[in-house]
């Protein structure tokens, strides 16, 4: 950028948005809010821009997002840095924002970081969202790595394939009984109670598409963005759903829930994109996430 930046005027926005209001990125930075509010105002006069809009919480405008994104970039070298110069002194814990998806973070994720996390100097600021979402909050700069079903990598970013998390379609034998009495068919899909995780999640619909070879209507369906809750869901008899091999695999071995169809599963492959800059905390993280999914992921 041309534009001289003044960075306490671009840490004050990144703080409103992240923090979620001027209150509370006050008491982050050990400021007062009309301070916070001064500096946001005084970079939007700077720039010409407006960057914020004052919504409960405050919302980035898309300037205001880049610059947010170009900040946290630069903080992000400026910490590997300093930990890479002062390794034997007291540096403050270094924030990683990671976008993920909820079921790796129910299974492996924390296994896979966790030897990252003992000493307290790594802390994880986590987003969660679907597979298929997950890239967007790389994109928009509000994570600096994200796990994702997407195999390409973004502009400014790297990708390094995980593993595979196989799912599979899954019911009561009793709920198929009721609702699938002559099999998996377009209109049993479609009236039978299914669950979703939430409204962005596409695989029960992709692998409806792939078994019948039509796009299917769902008429009736459960929303809920939790794991266990999920399961519990189907396990239940309320509903069917795609269901990780981690989570049903001792449910299916005693027969508490059985696949709706033997081609109703399907692998879904994990990647970790990130940001393309050398930082000590970011590459170390990544290492270490690439090498222990590979023992945790199919």
């Amino acid at each position: 950028m041309s534009l001289m930046i003044d960075y306490k005027l671009l840490e004050a926005l990144a703080m409103v948005v992240h923090e979620g209001g001027f209150e509370r990125a006050a008491s982050v930075m050990h400021l007062t809010q009309s301070a916070i509010s001064q500096r946001v105002r005084l970079l939007e006069e700077r720039t010409g821009k407006i960057l914020l809009s004052r919504t409960s919480p405050p919302q980035p405008t898309d300037a205001g997002q880049q610059f947010i994104k170009h900040y946290l970039q630069v903080r992000l070298l400026e910490d590997g840095f300093e930990k890479e110069m002062c390794e034997d002194t007291d540096t403050k814990p270094i924030r990683l924002a990671v976008g993920i998806n909820a079921d790796s973070l129910a299974s492996w994720f924390l296994p896979a970081v966790g030897e990252l996390l003992k000493n307290g100097k790594i802390l994880i600021d986590m987003h969660i969202d679907d597979q298929e979402q997950t890239h967007k909050f790389l994109r928009d700069g509000v994570v600096v790595g994200c796990i994702s079903d997407a195999a390409s990598a973004m502009q400014g970013c790297k990708v390094e394939f995980l593993g595979s998390m196989n799912y599979r379609l899954l019911a009561r034998q009793d709920f198929i009984s009721q609702w699938f009495p002559d099999g998996l068919t377009v209109s049993a899909a479609e009236e039978a109670p299914a669950v979703i995780f939430n409204r962005k999640d596409m695989l029960h619909n992709k692998i409806l598409q792939d078994v019948l070879g039509v796009t299917v209507k769902l008429r009736a369906v459960h929303y809920v963005p939790a794991t266990e809750q999920f399961m519990q869901m189907i396990s239940s008899g309320y509903a069917y759903g795609m269901v990780p091999d981690w989570q049903s695999n001792a449910l299916r071995e005693t027969g508490k829930v059985v696949e709706v169809h033997k081609r109703a599963q399907k692998a879904v492959k994990h990647y970790w994109h990130c940001w393309n800059i050398e930082s000590l905390p970011l590459t170390t993280l990544s290492k270490l996430l690439v090498s222990e999914a590979k023992n945790l992921l199919t």
